[in-house]
């Protein structure tokens, strides 16, 4: 298994950056989901916290499920924020996300067992390989802002055992709306309805909606059982304070789901010790009983995070009215903006034409000093000019800065 699991795309990129970086080069990172502190702190409320909890000793094993009164207070958080109500049995805590990911996979799949998944998206295909079991990829256009519809799922559902699906998404910063998400549970609904008829295992859905804090220009964030209360039966959520906090790095996720699913997964991940840790699980406690406090946070953090998003969408398309060949789709949410940059066909100076996503890529961090993921890192085969730009770990400076040399670049072509 170990021995055909294909390295990550984008810790590829990053040694490279980094070496760039090192060698003097300017560049805009525009790659990595994750924050850069300078630009964006945790809240102070949690790092205070986080640094009382260690003063008093908190350093030892937590529970295995997560300390109580945390699964207590993410409760209270789910029922305030999203109105959503699930008793604290329903509720896992770990070390991040994506032990919550791994643990859904492995409890809920059999070698063999199909898993469903958009295209693009996070990772899907690298768990999947994983747990043995076989993948459905449903390949997902621009039209429909690179998110599934309940037409395009149907004809992956039968017969699969996992539905992964991720809003807003990563790569694309893109959201559901509720008639889509609507389509898409009557749609698991229907089929769990006959698989019960027939004394069938039922399908399950991993709702992944780790960036739903960060929404922009009023989108709302919908959830499975917010739209049909039947829909708790079948749905695992996936959160923590990773995105939505700027605290990548405290390492505090959790699921939300039905009681049996949740034991089972509590099960696979005391074996693995994936916790996160005690003194930061009693620093979210206080950070998530803070309505005020975080509505304050979020205002700051959102406003910051839009305006790197709007000017990069901004700029792209005032490049495009230039007639080049860019273009972008307006950010929704998360941190990522979806743009396409599609010269094929045109030479680089000494190089030869340009003919991949890849060679689109090293041509734009060499000519241009931008650094972007290709969709072929979200498990997407087709070279159509389609890219990730992450503005988390970058200023409106950097942002301003590289426009021009983007435009520069293409205007270099021949």
């Amino acid at each position: 298994m170990a021995a055909g699991l294909v390295g990550s795309e984008i810790l590829r990129i990053a040694s490279e950056i980094r070496a760039l970086v090192a060698g003097g080069r300017t560049v805009c990172n525009l790659t990595v989901g994750d924050f850069n502190p300078r630009y964006f702190p945790i809240p102070a409320r949690l790092a205070d916290a986080t640094r009382a909890a260690l003063e008093r000793g908190e350093t030892n094993y937590p529970p295995a499920s997560g300390i109580p009164e945390l699964r207590q207070a993410v409760t209270r958080f789910y029922e305030r924020e999203m109105g959503l109500r699930y008793p604290v049995e329903s509720v896992l805590v770990t070390g991040g996300a994506r032990p919550i990911i791994y643990c859904v996979f492995r409890t809920l799949c059999d070698p063999g067992d199909r898993v469903v998944y958009p295209v693009p998206s996070w990772n899907n295909n690298h768990y999947v390989h994983m747990v043995g079991a076989v993948g459905v990829p449903v390949v997902c256009r621009p039209e429909h802002r690179f998110l599934p519809s309940r037409a395009d799922l149907l004809p992956a559902l039968p017969g699969a055992r996992l539905l992964c699906l991720n809003s807003p998404l990563n790569p694309t910063g893109t959201a559901f709306t509720r008639e889509d998400l609507l389509g898409i549970c009557e749609a698991i609904l229907e089929e769990n309805e006959g698989r019960a008829r027939r004394g069938e295992r039922p399908l399950f859905l991993l709702y992944d909606h780790i960036y739903w804090m960060l929404r922009f220009g009023g989108i709302p964030h919908v959830t499975p059982p917010e739209l049909i209360p039947e829909m708790a039966r079948y749905t695992v959520f996936v959160d923590g304070i990773s995105k939505g906090f700027a605290a990548t790095g405290l390492r505090v996720g959790w699921t939300v789901g039905p009681v049996d699913v949740i034991s089972r997964l509590s099960a696979v991940l005391g074996h693995i010790g994936a916790w996160a840790p005690r003194a930061e699980q009693f620093a979210t406690v206080e950070l998530l009983d803070d309505p005020e406090g975080i509505r304050q946070y979020e205002e700051v953090f959102q406003r910051e995070l839009q305006v790197r998003l709007d000017r990069l969408h901004a700029g792209l398309q005032a490049i495009k009215g230039q007639g080049l060949p860019v273009d972008s789709i307006p950010p929704m949410g998360a941190i990522y903006l979806t743009a396409r940059i599609h010269p094929f066909g045109r030479q680089v100076a000494g190089r030869g034409e340009l003919r991949t996503n890849d060679d689109v890529r090293r041509w734009l961090l060499d000519e241009a000093g931008i650094a972007v993921v290709p969709f072929q890192a979200f498990g997407s085969t087709e070279d159509d000019g389609w890219f990730r730009l992450s503005v988390g770990a970058v200023s409106m400076t950097d942002v301003e800065e590289a426009l021009p040399r983007l435009e520069a670049a293409l205007r270099q072509l021949v």
